[in-house]
């Protein structure tokens, strides 16, 4: 158990440095290639990050562990908006622009909606299949691939929102440079990321819980650690619009993309995901619109970012309580 928990620390470790030299070098190759904060958060780094998931989903779906491929999912979705969001709006607000509330957040909200009408079992009015089909994983790569040509080419919006909000004198790395800090902080992350999940597994494993439990807590928080610290560390920052472009990019990569990907691997059965997770998740979704609203206009302050943390501390009390 000792070896376990040093192993583990050795991951965060890894995940902590690989942040810091992913948001150097994402902020470079924005200012370099034109491109908003927002939009490489959203691409890029959220691929990047979203790495774990996509490993465990796809090695699930390909032994038939829909709980595993699922619960991963839906799992980290609730810990990126929630825990990585409000811990870092609690660090500095996150802006959030028009272009944001017109398209990228109900992006967000309308495919966690599409998959948990898919996933509910089928009621009186035919709604729900208890799970996503290898038709439905095409459509969802499909509207992948949609999201993101439609995310560049309005990008355009985003760079000047950001441009009046904030101006800096530091001078720009070299694109070399830019492009090695982002891989090698990448490869930290996807490394440190998979050291830290199978020894948090291990652990989780010798204390006898499920499939689903562990898949819902300690894979979903171990998998999403490269979006905690990639954002946490763009908000001390002050890249708050990159933080939330990965968190926003991931919950879209996750759903459309990776689970996508596992549906056309193996039909996905989502039996075992309950109506609270369901709830869990859409609320989460939901708050992004609602937080943006309230308070400062346009943006999550401190009191909206302890609000969504609280809400993952209830979650993971459920989960427990439940188990």
């Amino acid at each position: 158990m000792t070896v376990e928990i040093l192993l583990l620390l050795a991951g965060l470790v890894l995940v902590l440095v690989g942040a810091e030299a992913i948001v150097d070098g994402a902020s470079a190759l924005a200012r370099r290639w034109g491109i908003s904060e927002f939009i490489i958060g959203l691409t890029i780094v959220a691929i990047g990050t979203s790495a774990p998931e996509m490993v465990v989903s796809f090695i699930s779906a390909a032994e038939k562990n829909s709980d595993m491929a699922v619960g991963n999912i839906i799992g980290s979705n609730i810990f990126n908006t929630a825990l990585i969001l409000g811990l870092s709006a609690i660090i500095a607000p996150v802006a959030i622009t028009r272009g944001n509330l017109r398209r990228d957040i109900p992006v967000n909200i309308g495919i966690t909606a599409l998959l948990i009408l898919l996933g509910l079992k089928k009621t009186i009015f035919g709604i729900g299949e208890n799970g996503l089909s290898r038709v439905e994983g095409i459509v969802f790569l499909a509207l992948f691939a949609w999201y993101m040509i439609t995310s560049f080419v309005h990008d355009k919006d985003n760079l000047v929102e950001e441009e009046e909000e904030e101006a800096s004198d530091a001078k720009p790395k070299k694109l070399a440079a830019a492009i090695l800090y982002l891989v090698a902080g990448i490869l930290a992350l996807v490394y440190g990321g998979r050291l830290f999940v199978n020894h948090a597994q291990t652990i989780a494993e010798m204390a006898g819980l499920s499939d689903k439990f562990i898949a819902i807590t300690v894979l979903a928080a171990g998998t999403s650690l490269p979006e905690l610290a990639t954002s946490c560390i763009a908000a001390a920052k002050g890249k708050g619009r990159l933080a939330l472009g990965n968190v926003l990019g991931s919950n879209t990569f996750n759903i459309l993309l990776i689970l996508g990907g596992s549906a056309v691997i193996h039909p996905l059965n989502m039996d075992n995901i309950s109506f609270i997770d369901y709830t869990a998740v859409f609320m989460c979704a939901l708050s992004l619109v609602l937080f943006s609203w309230t308070g400062m206009r346009n943006r999550i302050d401190r009191l909206e970012g302890v609000v969504l943390v609280l809400l993952q501390v209830l979650y993971f009390a459920y989960l427990f309580l439940m188990r």
